[in-house]
C-alpha cells in the first residue's frame, strides 16, 4: 500500500479524526487541508442505516444544488422532433436519436459525457446499451428525471448543477459537494439540499438510525466527519466535540 505524501500527512495533523464536526467547522477545516496548486472537488458519503440487500432500500434520485457543482455537465439528449429542437434551445451539448445511439453503441462519447437525458420513446432503443452506459452511470433513469418529456428543464437542472446519487452496496451516498473555492455558505447550502433530499428519500422500511455517518474531503484530502445530528446548526461556529460513529 503506497504511502501518503508530506502534504497529505501536514493536512491530517489539523483534523481530531476522534470526533465528528459541526458541518461548518467540518468545512473550515477541509478548507484549512487544501494542498494541491487547482481547485480540487469537494466530495461527501453518507452512510446511510439501509440494508442494500433489500430493493426497497435502494436510495436513488437526483437534486439540483443550489451553488452548483463547480463544473458545466456535457449533456447528450436522445429525441427527436419538437423535443430534439427544445434539447438544443436549452443548451444541450449533443442531441440526437439513432445516429447518437449508433455512437455510443461503438463506444464514442462516453468518455465524455456527464448525462444522458432521453424521451421514453427512445428508450426501448438506448436501453440494449445497458452493459455499456449503466457502469458509467449514464444510462437515463426516470427515478433520476433523465428519463422525460420535459427535456428542457432536464437540460437546464443538470447543467445548473443538478447531481445524480444512487446507494452502494454498502448502503453508502457519494457524490460531489461543489469546489474547494466556494465559499462556505454555498457548500452549506449544497450539504443542507442534500442532506434534506436524502431525508425525504429515506424508505419507509429503513429502521434505527438513518444517517449514520457523514464524510466530506477534497478529492485528493483526507477525510472529515460530519456529525449528521447537527446538521441544523449550520450557522454554528463554535464546535463541541462528538465521538465518530
Amino acid at each position: 500500500m503506497a504511502k501518503h505524501g508530506k502534504k497529505y500527512r501536514a493536512a491530517l495533523e489539523k483534523i481530531d479524526r476522534t470526533r465528528a464536526y459541526a458541518p461548518r467547522a467540518a468545512l473550515r477545516v477541509l478548507k484549512d487541508t487544501v494542498t494541491v496548486d487547482f481547485d480540487p472537488t469537494v466530495e461527501i458519503a453518507f452512510r446511510l442505516g439501509i440494508d442494500p440487500r433489500k430493493a426497497d432500500q435502494m436510495v436513488r434520485g437526483a437534486v439540483v444544488l443550489p451553488a452548483g457543482t463547480g463544473t458545466t455537465a456535457n449533456v447528450a439528449v436522445i429525441a427527436v422532433g419538437e423535443k430534439a429542437t427544445e434539447a438544443q434551445e436549452a443548451g444541450a451539448d449533443l442531441v440526437g436519436a439513432d445516429d447518437l445511439i449508433e455512437r455510443l453503441s461503438a463506444g464514442e462519447l462516453v468518455d465524455e459525457l456527464d448525462t444522458i437525458i432521453a424521451t421514453p420513446d427512445q428508450m426501448g432503443k438506448l436501453g440494449r446499451l445497458g452493459k455499456l452506459l449503466g457502469p458509467r452511470g449514464l444510462m437515463p433513469n426516470p427515478k433520476s428525471g433523465t428519463v422525460t418529456m420535459d427535456v428542457g428543464r432536464a437540460v437546464r437542472d443538470t447543467k445548473a448543477g443538478k447531481v445524480e446519487y444512487r446507494s452502494d452496496r454498502q448502503g453508502n451516498v457519494h457524490t460531489v459537494l461543489g469546489k474547494a473555492s466556494f465559499p462556505i455558505d454555498q457548500l452549506l447550502d449544497n450539504y443542507q439540499a442534500l442532506f434534506e433530499e436524502l431525508q425525504r428519500q429515506r424508505p419507509a422500511s429503513a429502521k434505527g438510525r438513518y444517517f449514520r455517518n457523514v464524510t466530506v474531503s477534497t478529492s485528493m484530502g483526507p477525510g472529515i466527519h460530519i456529525d449528521p445530528a447537527r446538521t441544523r446548526d449550520l450557522l454554528e461556529e463554535e464546535d463541541i466535540p462528538a465521538t465518530v460513529a
